[in-house]
């Protein structure tokens, strides 16, 4: 059940930050740090969940059941990739009822053709915007509670141009979206017209290496950004020191000595659950 926790939020001042999820570990960690708002990575949870590139393999049901999953264990808002609405207009609205009743309080939708790239890598190309603005309405209508929100992403900057992306995100907040996502802005300047061209919550897309510039959290609120996502920040972390753990066993054939700092196993335990299912089992001794 959508709340309007998130849209509350959205509507202050102050930079909503939300880190990028992309498995249940990584969310029960990212639970522990009180954040307004988690954001399901299209691109880590296909990663994690099926071993693919976020391009345009994973399924509705796939993604929709990871969304369950997240959404039933998450302390904040879940905002979930529903990348092109896995189809037509029809699979939309199938889409957008199905991540609201998985418990997801925003969905993101996006107006690149199908099979989808991965945002801030080349070769992504765009639906007729008339297409995508049909997509919105379809969205907007389908959803049973209005505190359930749509977002609205256009790729459109990359091959077509800023002026052709700002053209798109201002149709699809007139057709209904109440957050716009101006995807791979180019430099701070761009970043800057962005935010002066409209009056919605708008969408930082952090992507270390990427195509935007890396900005603080009070560059992007001064720049007019409500809402900034880093998508893989977390990801790009945990396959580092992963790396570095199994070259070392490579090299050495144990752990120890290993350079990469790790967590107590306590720590895991706890992150877990474990000390509830050993409470349960003192109460429920013979």
């Amino acid at each position: 059940m959508s709340t309007p926790d998130l849209r509350k939020r959205l509507g202050q001042k102050q930079l909503v930050v939300a880190p990028g999820v992309f498995d249940m570990v990584s969310l029960r960690c990212a639970n522990q740090f009180g954040f307004d708002a988690l954001y399901m990575t299209g691109f880590g949870t296909v990663a994690s969940h099926l071993g693919l590139p976020d391009a345009g393999l994973a399924t509705y049901t796939d993604m929709v059941g990871r969304v369950k999953a997240m959404t039933a264990q998450a302390a904040a808002p879940l905002i979930a990739d529903g990348d092109t609405g896995y189809g037509g207009l029809l699979n939309v609205r199938h889409t957008v009822r199905g991540y609201e009743e998985a418990g997801a309080s925003a969905i993101q939708l996006e107006d690149q053709e199908f099979p989808k790239k991965c945002g801030h890598t080349p070769g992504r190309r765009v639906i007729p915007a008339e297409d995508m603005i049909k997509k919105i309405r379809v969205a907007v209508e389908s959803r049973r509670s209005a505190d359930f929100l749509v977002i609205a992403r256009t790729d459109a900057r990359t091959t077509l141009g800023l002026d052709e992306a700002l053209r798109r995100a201002e149709a699809y907040a007139k057709a209904g979206a109440d957050v716009l996502f101006v995807e791979s802005p180019e430099s701070e300047e761009e970043m800057r017209t962005i935010g002066r061209a409209f009056d919605l919550p708008l969408v930082a897309n952090m992507v270390e290496k990427g195509r935007t510039p890396l900005l603080s959290r009070e560059e992007l609120q001064a720049l007019g950004f409500r809402l900034a996502i880093f998508p893989v920040t977390a990801l790009l972390a945990a396959l580092r020191a992963m790396s570095g753990v199994y070259a070392h066993f490579r090299d050495t054939g144990s752990s120890a000595g290993v350079a990469v700092p790790l967590q107590d196993f306590a720590d895991l335990t706890k992150l877990m659950g474990f000390e509830d299912v050993w409470e349960f089992d003192r109460t429920h001794e013979d």
